[in-house]
């Protein structure tokens, strides 16, 4: 289910700054002093100049900012030019203010670093604004109307955005045109009519329903490929590709022998129809190619082409995996690579261990459908203790070359960490670039040279820039010295780095309790929980402890900063955030062990991780809160109806209750049957469920236990949601009330799943604390 999550592209940390009292602090409070710095995974939007003695890099970084009076995120560009001196030197100067980049949409700086693509997508029917930017002025700026397309994608799953080698092109994914609304009159049907605002005597109806793809894409049913010139603004929408296609992610190929300029693009088949993609990666999906709508002009340059370009056809260049997407050229333009989570699709699991393939491109331009794959990192099973658990990778940087043109550099999930690792595309070499001994959350932002620019952070500690430089790479032991880097972005007051210096944190391994139950044996491994607490206990007593359970169910909760989750661990609470069998970043055998036990095994991991900290002296068995959202809330829900013992007070974030109403309302009803029915579910699924489908999908719903609840409970939920929608949790609050079970719920009206906006975020949390420390004595 949806939930923030590692995998998602444009993923942020950032943190609320807070107050500990002897109570609660007020709203009043966090208001005066709510500060979200975020940089983003693409944060660093160009870095240009390699390094040279004596010489530097231009870099710029995107920073958003919540504000909470507008109830949206301010965006800003900082730069800063970094000079490197030697491997144990690195200085960075910082502009001296950011600038804001009010309504802008998103920016993508050409392969030079000279110019700087500028997207405003309207918030109406007005165009969408396109700016050229040079170093000191607008160069373009080209306003192109909703007849020609709608807005442009950002939204970092099919958004692609790609400039041409030579910078006079840019293939983009935007909506495409709405279909015409019919015309009606009070005499009936008006053929051939137009409606304007001025005529009274007639209006525009709804015509046909078209599907979208779900939540957070909500009237969003067609990205279509276009070609934009930047010195003409003439746009082209590539023809050829079929109707049933949705086409994201596009890429230049490299530049070819001969007259012909190919795109490549990833396409999911909406046949037989559009089920929720937003975090499912078991959609079908393949890599296509197709010519531009280009000429050589007698100037010897391209330029656009207003008809369809004769014997051009789109090639399907993966058709023996059924998934490939974030395609990716080698710098010398002779290779292809792509991750695929074909793992996801073949089980119906909506994430799961990824694969990273490539496949040869042709320096003559003659394609093949389809192209020879080749696997550069396979599904890794099982793993041995300690070593590469599978490839877990939210995006591909823009450029993640190092110099020798064959190795990549990638964020992953390993266990219950982010970390750097080293790919060679040749040989499927993984190395491990972050400290092995670090327990802390590493977030790629960009290269610099053969140099690495990254975040890390850990709960209890604020993000910090971190410069990577390579050692001894001529090696096969090479090595990489990591420099910390002084940085505007993520400071915060003193008081607040008091608050983190009293907290801890430590990864803790959990051992099975019936491994006799374990089908495969990374199933039978110890999963993990990240234990966050005060350095020091009051007069021998623990703190009142909440267990944190993240959503999917095949997602992970990671050791990086959250604001959310240092709120509450500042007002007096240890943290118990449990990765339990069925996250992501273990291996393949440990996630594909939860579908079809959903309920049992996830709940059972819950409970032995709380027994394992209470064991431990780390929390007493009387003071425990849980807390969770979409499948976290699913367990939560579940965990008070089967141990209405163990808690004393419970929230709920868009909770799944009852998947039995669920699967006819929700944008996954394939989900409610592969993690009730396992494997065999992606088989059974059907839009019109059985009897004894919905029997058992109510057997597996927490509300089934509902009888023998007494936890106090606040819901949280919001009335946007198309994957969980509000009636699923309303229906079991509602049903707690009814047996005298203390309840509060709190309804975001323009909230979808996630419950992120600034002020629903930040009332949900604060809620969340008051429910708390109410019961938590």
């Amino acid at each position: 289910m949806l939930q923030k999550m590692p995998r998602q592209r444009n993923c942020h940390w950032d943190w609320m700054r807070v107050l500990r009292k002897s109570m609660l602090p007020s709203p009043s409070c966090f208001k005066s002093s709510q500060v979200s710095p975020v940089l983003t995974r693409r944060g660093l939007l160009s870095l240009t100049a390699p390094m040279h003695a004596g010489m530097g890099s231009q870099a710029m970084f995107s920073i958003s900012q919540a504000n909470l009076l507008a109830n949206k995120r301010r965006k800003f560009i900082l730069s800063a030019r970094i000079s490197k001196e030697s491997n144990s030197a690195v200085n960075f100067q910082w502009a001296q203010f950011p600038i804001e980049m009010g309504g802008v949409s998103t920016t993508v700086p050409s392969p030079s670093g000279s110019k700087l693509l500028v997207i405003r997508n309207p918030e109406n029917e007005s165009p969408t604004r396109f700016e050229i930017w040079g170093q000191g002025q607008v160069e373009k700026e080209f306003h192109i109307p909703q007849s020609v397309h709608g807005s442009v994608y950002t939204d970092g799953w099919f958004e692609g955005i790609s400039w041409n080698s030579d910078e006079t092109l840019i293939a983009y994914v935007a909506e495409e045109p709405s279909p015409s609304k019919p015309v009606f009159s009070g005499l009936g049907y008006r053929k051939g009519s137009a409606s304007t605002d001025k005529d009274s005597g007639s209006w525009k109806g709804q015509g046909e329903w078209e599907e979208d793809w779900g939540e957070t894409y909500a009237g969003k049913k067609q990205p279509a490929l276009f070609v934009i010139s930047t010195r003409s603004g003439e746009i082209q929408s590539v023809k050829g590709i079929a109707k049933s296609l949705s086409v994201g992610q596009v890429v230049w190929a490299p530049s070819t022998e001969g007259p012909s300029r190919y795109l490549v693009f990833v396409g999911w088949s909406s046949d037989p129809r559009k089920l929720g993609i937003k975090y499912c990666y078991n959609r079908p999906c393949a890599l296509y190619a197709v010519q531009a709508p280009v000429y050589k002009s007698e100037a010897d340059a391209f330029e656009l082409k207003d008809s369809p370009i004769e014997g051009s056809q789109v090639l399907n260049l993966t058709q023996s995996i059924s998934s490939a997407f974030y395609p990716l050229f080698s710098p010398d333009g002779r290779f292809l690579v792509f991750l695929s989570a074909k793992s996801s699709v073949d089980s119906g699991a909506h994430s799961a261990t990824e694969s990273l393939h490539k496949i040869d491109w042709p320096v003559n331009g003659q394609l093949s459908s389809p192209a020879k794959i080749v696997d550069v990192i396979p599904v890794v099973q099982c793993s041995e203790d300690g070593c590469f658990p599978g490839l877990y990778c939210s995006e591909f940087l823009r450029n993640p070359w190092l110099s020798d043109g064959c190795s990549m550099i990638l964020s992953s999930v390993w266990g219950s960490s982010q970390v750097l690792i080293s790919v060679n595309v040749l040989n499927g070499d993984v190395k491990r670039i972050s400290p092995a001994d670090s327990k802390f959350s590493w977030n790629l932002l960009a290269l610099d040279g053969d140099n690495v620019i990254a975040v890390s952070s850990s709960p209890v500690d604020l993000p910090e820039i971190r410069y990577g430089c390579l050692v001894e790479k001529a090696t096969t032991n090479a090595a990489w010295n990591w420099l910390n880097i002084s940085s505007p972005i993520f400071r915060c007051s003193e008081k607040v780095r008091s608050l983190l210096s009293s907290r801890q944190f430590d990864i803790l391994k959990i051992p099975i309790k019936d491994v006799s139950t374990c089908l495969t044996k990374g199933s039978s491994k110890p999963f993990e929980a990240i234990f966050v607490s005060s350095n020091s206990k009051k007069n021998g007593v623990c703190d009142p402890l909440i267990v944190m359970l993240h959503g999917g169910p095949h997602s992970a909760s990671l050791s990086s900063f959250s604001k959310s989750l240092a709120f509450l661990s500042s007002i007096g609470y240890s943290l118990l955030i449990v990765n339990y069998r069925g996250s992501i970043g273990f291996g393949e055998e440990a996630l594909q062990s939860l579908p079809g036990k959903i309920g049992s095994q996830d709940v059972n991991d819950v409970l032995t991780a709380i027994d394992h900290v209470i064991d431990m002296g780390l929390a007493s068995p009387s003071s425990i809160a849980v807390l969770g959202g979409s499948h976290g809330g699913f367990l939560t829900t579940h965990l008070i109806g089967q141990a209405p013992d163990k808690f004393v007070a419970a929230a709920a974030r868009n909770p799944v209750c009852n998947l039995a109403s669920m699967v006819g309302t929700t944008d996954i009803p394939d989900w409610c049957y592969v993690e009730t029915y396992g494997l065999d579910g992606k088989h059974k699924f059907t839009e019109a469920p059985s009897a004894e489908d919905l029997r058992l999908f109510y057997s597996k719903s927490p509300i089934s236990h509902i009888g023998k609840v007494k936890t106090p409970t606040i819901f949280l939920i919001g009335a946007q949601d198309l994957r969980v929608p509000m009636s699923n949790g309303l229906q079991y609050a509602r049903a707690l009330k009814e047996k005298g079970v203390e309840v509060k719920i709190l309804m975001f009206p323009n909230d979808i799943h996630g419950i992120d906006r600034p002020q629903s975020d930040f009332e949900s949390f604060l809620n969340i604390g008051v429910w708390f420390k109410k019961y938590c004595k």
